[in-house]
């Protein structure tokens, strides 16, 4: 986005920065020229720093498959599946909200190395882990680098990045959560072979880029703009020149300081931060959109479908273990999608609807239970008619008999509690089942329609990728003064983390309450009501240097979707001598 940039000649001694606002119709050049050679260092940064989103899409992805293994040698009920997965997310929520302060105490580039420490500790507990609970020890050891890396990686990034490429540089981390998701679920099918602690190898290989970031970030620069801010001037100039691969950065170098030194005026100097950010509008407003955003991306259901990807293929039929870790991997690589636009976020209710109504038409066309079975347990179990209600209780399971046409000789039985892989007692009671042709299905009905459901994952990951994937992360990177940056991101992934631990902790038993295809349109739902906040709410931000960008938050709360939308007028905010003036069409010719 090219700008014309102007400036009108002082007419008085006023030495106050001020801000002009121009119509920029016209194309012109930026502030800083956009078309000038990238130095391939910047690129270099954006990879080692962007390891850390490749470990917070593998330890957060590769629970899908290790789920179906690990439930099986641990026994594990569903509540316990659920703390393993979530405790995770606690924890990064617990050492994001912490990561603000920590960034502003110890900078960017040492807490990217604290992270990557944490995530190798964590790998190794979890590839030795005896039990479930070292097992969950491990898990929350991996959240907390997972919850430092997630806020400090997009700041990093965006702090070393150029203005032109910051959007695109920050959106390679996600591109490598993605990518560690997929790659996760690659390694979740090759060791889905493995007859005993296959899931062993898939926590535990977290280890390997984890080393590499730690080794490679001892190489690489701290951001300027945080060394600025400490008041290491020298240290900041030779960074800044040293990612800028050696040009001239003096006018960049002056713009970032004079930036910091006028944010360090308004913003009062003392007291919490976080206090400060609430009292000052512009950032109150930037931290509202921030995790507002966040929220809406995980209300949206993408850590459901990522933790429960081969779960959820399960329930929709697929009756292996091996071929629904692989058709998760499958569905996870249409992740890797990157076709932007806001109709993104439409076609993602759509996907949840599809996938919603492949639960739908497998509910209504669920196989009824043919024999009752007397038992000396007088479970809940024999009192259900249909496979969907059995299959929704964690007590029960559906054994039955099938032939070319359809199911018959069908029961619902209590599960054996040492092993859901076989029924308690009768026909289904042995997973050997000799000289027996009956099928015990737990957590899954029999259907025609689990080609739907796969659909709908599909489809739902590649419209999600490019909307709601990166662009929260991208938009907090952006949007608050480098005084409020550390805390603003902190708060913004806090509430990301909080909210994918409400979502993660409950799917299975809303699941149970709402249905499967219940529990999906409410998530459908959600995304309509993240869809009307981003286009009421959320600027557009791109090409504009990020000491300019809190101006846009300048105005009423969620009216600057539509006025930063508008086709025919795009709002450039030039710093200038003079005073604070918006100038009409017929102003622009008395500025020179």
């Amino acid at each position: 986005m090219s700008s014309l940039v102007v400036s009108r000649r002082p007419k008085s001694e006023n030495d106050g920065e001020r801000s002009l606002i121009m119509d920029s119709a016209t194309s012109g050049d930026h502030l800083l020229d956009q078309h000038a050679s990238t130095p391939g260092f910047v690129y270099v940064l954006a990879f080692f720093s962007a390891l850390g989103g490749f470990l917070f899409g593998y330890d957060t992805g590769v629970v899908s498959g290790a789920m179906l293994l690990l439930k099986k040698e641990m026994n594990l009920s569903a509540l316990w599946q659920e703390l393993l997965i979530s405790s995770t997310v606690g924890a990064a929520a617990v050492s994001a909200l912490c990561g603000g302060s920590l960034n502003g105490w110890l900078g960017r580039k040492v807490c990217i190395l604290v992270s990557s420490f944490i995530f190798t500790i964590g790998g190794l507990i979890l590839s030795l882990a005896p039990d479930k609970v070292v097992l969950l020890v491990g898990r929350i050891t991996v959240g907390l680098g997972i919850g430092i890396a997630s806020m400090t990686v997009p700041v990093y990034i965006a702090e070393v990045s150029p203005p032109h490429l910051r959007g695109q540089l920050v959106t390679i981390n996600s591109l490598f959560i993605t990518g560690g998701q997929f790659i996760a679920s690659v390694v979740d099918g090759a060791f889905s072979y493995l007859s005993h602690d296959g899931w062993r190898y898939m926590l535990g290989l977290s280890i390997v880029p984890a080393v590499l970031q730690f080794v490679g970030f001892f190489f690489l620069p701290e951001s300027p703009r945080w060394l600025l801010q400490k008041g290491r001037s020298q240290e900041a100039l030779q960074a800044l020149s040293k990612i800028r691969g050696g040009q001239d950065v003096e006018e960049e170098y002056n713009t970032i300081r004079s930036s910091i030194e006028e944010e360090e005026k308004e913003a009062g100097g003392g007291g919490l931060v976080i206090l400060r950010i609430l009292s000052h509008g512009p950032t109150r407003r930037a931290l509202f959109v921030g995790c507002g955003l966040q929220m809406f991306q995980q209300l949206s259901g993408i850590n459901t479908v990522m933790y429960y990807s081969a779960t959820i293929l399960q329930m929709g039929g697929v009756r292996d273990d091996k071929q629904a870790i692989w058709l998760a991997a499958a569905t996870s690589a249409t992740n890797l999608e990157s076709h932007a636009g806001a109709w993104s976020l439409l076609g993602t209710c759509l996907s949840l609807t599809v996938l919603a109504a492949g639960f739908l038409l497998s509910a209504q066309n669920s196989p009824p239970v043919t024999l009752h079975p007397a038992e000396a347990q007088n479970s809940t179990c024999r009192q259900y008619g249909f496979c969907e209600f059995c299959m929704l209780d964690p007590n029960c399971g559906f054994c039955y008999r099938e032939n070319g046409t359809g199911v018959y000789n069908s029961s619902c039985i209590p599960v054996n509690q040492a092993s859901t892989d076989h029924a308690a007692w009768g026909r289904c009671s042995n997973q050997t089942g000799a000289n027996d042709s009956s099928v015990w299905a737990y957590n899954y009905c029999p259907t025609s329609y689990s080609w739907i459901v796969l659909l709908g994952l599909i489809l739902y990951l590649a419209f999600f990728a490019p909307g709601m994937g990166p662009m929260p992360w991208t938009v907090n990177s952006e949007i608050y003064p480098l005084w409020a940056r550390s805390t603003g991101n902190a708060c913004s992934a806090g509430v990301n983390w909080i909210f994918n631990v409400l979502v993660s902790l409950t799917f299975l038993h809303v699941a149970q309450f709402l249905t499967y295809y219940g529990a999906f349109f409410l998530y459908a739902g959600l995304v309509v009501l993240g869809l009307l906040f981003v286009q009421g709410c959320l600027p557009e931000t791109q090409g504009r240097q990020l000491e300019d960008i809190e101006n846009l938050f300048t105005g009423p709360l969620c009216s600057c979707g539509a006025f930063s939308h508008s086709g025919s007028r795009d709002v450039q905010y030039i710093r200038v001598k003079g005073s604070n003036v918006l100038l009409s069409d017929n102003d622009a010719s008395d500025v020179e």
